[in-house]
């Protein structure tokens, strides 16, 4: 029902390119429009992991450049059963991290510099395995393509306000609409897919980490800083902020992601929940708080 429900959003923005394509171009513009967003599904699909990181300047990072949170990695997705991502390193202060790749054996995870010189060694295992859980739910290809295509909407609309028109005699009024609402409606669009994800994330993170309140206690923190400390490359491109574990600059009602509180309330009662057996930690086994 999830992945029905995924494809018949991808479908919608598809149709939300073409109307679009319609407005500046008329019929050609929408065949344009639908084999432009045809291309771009199949290129994203191969290229997925490629934009995200080119896109935010991230360096490959390996358990000799970055020992720690290399190991960190590594453990947690021993733990979860997946192959060893790449991991890579964004510098840039804003803390935050994000998953990509179109499958588990090509998928990549990143952290910002910020995040970890912010966070505890145990909070920072808990953000990435959350990082984890998306690849494990294989949620990342399709974040990855519905922020590219909802950029790609964005970017042509904003070209048929200033440069186009529908020349076939169509409402004027109707096609400048049409230009105005596509990045509102590609919006909406990314928060059906995104909401449920997060909190699939949430859960899947916390039972491979071993440790929810970890997480939850990650997320109190990023969620203030993320807003204070500028973030260029979501200022460039808004859409892709819902590739983040918390969203940028974003209100509760037009968030891709759920409140964090709610987030925090969850993990929080899957942490007072009863446990059948010890807790299991994914950190260092001799409990050492190493810092980064």
């Amino acid at each position: 029902m999830n992945s029905m429900k995924t494809a018949m959003l991808l479908a919608a923005l598809t149709a939300l390119f073409m109307v679009v394509g319609f407005s500046i171009g008329g019929s050609g513009g929408a065949v344009i429009a639908l084999l432009f967003a045809a291309g771009m599904n199949l290129f994203t699909y191969w290229n997925a992991d490629k934009i995200v990181l080119r896109m935010h300047d991230a360096r490959e990072v390996d358990a000799a450049s970055a020992p720690q949170f290399h190991g960190i990695v590594a453990e947690l997705a021993r733990n979860a059963g997946l192959p060893m991502p790449k991991v890579y390193i964004v510098d840039n202060p804003n803390p935050n991290a994000f998953a990509t790749g179109r499958n588990p054996e090509n998928a990549a995870v990143a952290a910002t510099s910020g995040l970890l010189s912010m966070l505890s060694h145990d909070e920072v295992a808990a953000v990435m395995a959350h990082e984890l859980g998306h690849v494990r739910n294989r949620d990342t290809l399709v974040m990855t393509m519905v922020a590219t295509i909802a950029g790609a909407i964005s970017m042509i609309a904003n070209f048929g306000l200033f440069f186009g028109h529908n020349r076939e005699g169509g409402n004027p009024l109707a096609g400048l609409l049409a230009v105005f609402l596509a990045p509102f409606a590609a919006m909406i669009v990314q928060m059906a897919i995104s909401r449920t994800r997060e909190f699939g994330a949430d859960r899947a993170g916390a039972e491979i980490c071993g440790d929810p309140q970890a997480l939850a206690s990650a997320l109190a923190k990023i969620a203030g800083a993320a807003q204070r400390i500028p973030n260029p490359v979501a200022q460039r491109n808004p859409a892709a902020a819902q590739l983040y574990i918390v969203p940028i600059g974003i209100s509760e009602l037009f968030s891709t992601h759920p409140a964090t509180e709610k987030r925090i309330a969850a993990l929080e009662a899957m942490s007072s929940a009863p446990r059948s057996g010890p807790r299991r930690s994914a950190l260092d086994p001799l409990g050492r708080d190493l810092r980064f």
